[in-house]
Order: structure tokens, then C-alpha cells, then sequence
């Protein structure tokens, strides 16, 4: 389970709410959240904005840390 998406979720309400969101439906959120496809780079900043920043870039896709850095990572 994609913990990001699960908090994402909660904080927004339902999957069907943040899949409004981010203009996809509740079954893409379903498949992020069992990790059955990835979230692609470009929903990432939607689900950010949805979460009111509460979930980060780097947590959604640890996966891109050159695209979405850690804040304590050093360069």
C-alpha cells in the first residue's frame, strides 16, 4: 500500500475526491494506493495542491529524487 496516497485520501476524503482532483477517476486512485501503477510526475503537484502541501512531492515518488528532492538531502 502507497502510504502518500493513503494519507492523501484521508486528508482529502475519499478516493473518488482526490480523483476529482486530480481529473481521473477513483479506480486510478485505487491503483496508486495498491501500488498497481506508479503516480506519473505530472498529478503529482494535484495531489500536493489537494493535500493543502500536507503530503510532499518526494513522498508521493522517492522513486525521482533528482525531480522531487528531500528536503534534507544535500546536492
Amino acid at each position: 500500500m502507497n502510504d502518500a496516497i493513503k494519507t492523501a485520501i484521508a486528508l482529502v476524503g475519499t478516493q473518488r475526491k482526490l480523483g476529482v482532483e486530480c481529473g481521473l477517476s477513483q479506480q486510478a486512485v485505487n491503483k496508486w494506493l495498491h501500488n498497481k501503477a506508479k503516480v506519473s510526475p505530472e498529478y503529482v503537484h494535484l495531489i500536493i495542491r489537494a493535500t493543502k502541501g500536507m503530503v510532499k512531492g518526494y513522498q508521493i515518488r522517492p522513486d525521482l529524487p533528482e525531480l522531487l528532492p528531500h528536503p534534507e538531502q544535500t546536492v
